[in-house]
């Protein structure tokens, strides 16, 4: 029987021959050849018969085996040509393969080879060369850095030269060293200004050289330097690497930090000792009118110095007082909100001592209760001077939160301090610490208590009238403080302090007994 080959190889017998094999059975996907014995065995055997005939089943296997052997030798013979000649043509074709490949493997090896030489040895010069320029760069940024904080450092020095009076010779000092000694020039000038920080020429003590602006220019010289040495752990920022440089270090160990320190302490002093009512004598009298003469020692130029003065202070404590770490985190002016508290609380101390020791020796209340009055106006002269002083943009603390914190310097304050005005928690205070000593001195009893409930209404009087005068400022004052008349407001004195004035009272005339 003729056969042909096919391009996988040759072609089978002809269907119609005769097979003696089921070749379904043997192709089926399910077959198993313990299935397939045991049809066997119960197709050739009874299954009621106890021995088993296994040479009929077993003959069917062999023969079947048989068959197929010589099916297998019957197509190898009949197609051993066209097998032959399949696979010829297969070498063949596979050689021809080869040949055309080989020739496409060696052009392609050929240019590989061009391609190392044009592109990937010239790809690790480059590389070289990047990193290289790379570390270039960053050195030259490093350098910019640290000439940055080296001339802030200057400036700052200078600038804090000018707080404390000694700007001339700062500069001179500086203009006598050369540029190659800038670490040396930091270092030496930082003893310098460390000891002159505590020296006789400080911000608000009086120097004829002494600039108070000069602590907001150190203030703004301040958050820059706070600002490059902030980014000196994050890549890419400004100032990265610069805890690395020993200048650097330096300069922040032996200038920044001192003059910082400085400076926030002279911001403290100048709020601590805030007084726009200096020229009221220790003989003022109760009358309002002996409270305004006493001040025609302190002129209008004085007033305004003062208030200038201070207004530097607080906005340097505002700007110094570090931003918010977290994002959403709220933030106040804590150092400046410190310094006032300091301050208030500075005030009532004298006062309820003053005025305790004056309740057991009544012959110096009256000169006590101007000292209290006085203590009140410059707390309110400090009210005005905040209410009127808009605070500066920090440069840490984004417009909205900073817009959250008040349009004034008062508000954020009060909102510290839970009052509504410092005028009224000035007097609360006093009168919520003074209720204790009064009763004190009444347990002790003695003449001094017998005098005091003797002198009840004459008390109570002089405390009513020494808040309500308190509680007010003469115009000059109040025209320096805040730029504006508080006639209207001295006309409803009385009714603006009402409260104040019993709560004061009450304090002491109710804890006499009867």
């Amino acid at each position: 029987m003729s056969t042909q080959t096919t391009p996988t190889g040759p072609a089978t017998l002809d269907d119609s021959e005769p097979s003696y094999i089921d070749y379904e059975t043997f192709l089926d996907p399910s077959f198993t050849p313990a299935s397939f014995a045991n049809t066997l065995v119960l197709a050739t055997n009874n299954p009621s018969d106890t021995p088993l005939d296994l040479s009929t089943p077993l003959s069917r296997v062999l023969f079947d085996i048989q068959e197929i052997d010589s099916h297998i030798d019957s197509l190898t013979t009949r197609s051993a040509l066209p097998l032959l000649q399949y696979t010829q043509d297969n070498a063949e074709a596979s050689n021809h393969i080869l040949t055309q490949l080989q020739t496409q493997i060696t052009a392609l090896n050929d240019s590989y080879a061009q391609l190392d030489r044009e592109v990937t040895q010239k790809h690790a010069e480059a590389d070289q060369v990047r990193a290289v320029a790379s570390r270039l760069w960053d050195t030259l940024r490093l350098a910019r850095a640290v000439s940055r904080c080296l001339q802030l450092g200057r400036r700052l020095e200078a600038q804090h030269a000018e707080l404390i009076g000694t700007a001339p010779a700062a500069s001179s000092s500086t203009s006598s060293s050369s540029s190659s000694s800038s670490t040396t020039t930091i270092t030496t000038t930082m003893t310098t200004t460390s000891a002159t920080a505590s020296g006789p020429g400080r911000a608000g003590g009086g120097s004829s050289r002494e600039d108070h602006r000069a602590l907001v220019r150190c203030a703004h010289t301040l958050l820059a330097l706070r600002e490059v040495f902030a980014g000196a752990g994050t890549p890419g920022a400004e100032g990265y690497g610069l805890d690395r440089v020993g200048v650097v270090r330096t300069l922040r160990e032996g200038v920044v930090g001192p003059i910082e320190r400085a400076v926030r302490e002279t911001a403290e002093r100048v709020v601590r000792e805030f007084s726009m009512m200096g020229g009221v004598s220790s003989s003022t009298s109760s009358s309002s009118s002996s409270s305004s003469l006493s001040m025609s020692a302190a002129t209008f130029a004085q007033l305004e110095e003062t208030k200038a003065r201070t207004v530097s202070a607080l906005v340097a404590l505002w700007l110094l007082t570090p931003a918010p770490t977290k994002s959403g985190e709220r933030w106040v002016p804590s150092l400046m909100l410190q310094a006032l508290e300091g301050y208030l609380r500075l005030a009532l101390q004298s006062s309820i001592a003053g005025l305790s020791r004056a309740l057991a020796t009544l012959p110096s209340l009256e000169k006590t209760l101007a000292e209290v009055s006085a203590r009140c106006q410059n707390v309110v002269a400090l009210e005005a001077v905040l209410e009127g002083t808009k605070p500066p943009a920090h440069p840490g603390v984004p417009a909205k939160q900073a817009a959250q914190v008040g349009g004034n310097m008062l508000q954020p304050l009060l909102t510290y301090l839970e009052t509504g005005s410092l005028a009224s928690y000035y007097w609360r205070t006093m009168a919520s610490s003074l209720a204790p000593r009064v009763q004190e001195i009444i347990a002790k009893g003695g003449v001094s208590a017998r005098t005091l409930r003797t002198n009840r209404q004459s008390v109570g009087d002089a405390i009513r009238e020494c808040v309500a005068r308190g509680s007010q400022l003469p115009s000059a004052v109040a025209a320096a403080a805040k730029g504006t008349s508080r006639a209207s407001e001295t006309k409803e004195g009385g009714k603006h302090w009402e409260r104040e004035v019993a709560v004061m009272v009450a304090s002491v005339v109710n804890n006499l007994g009867r």
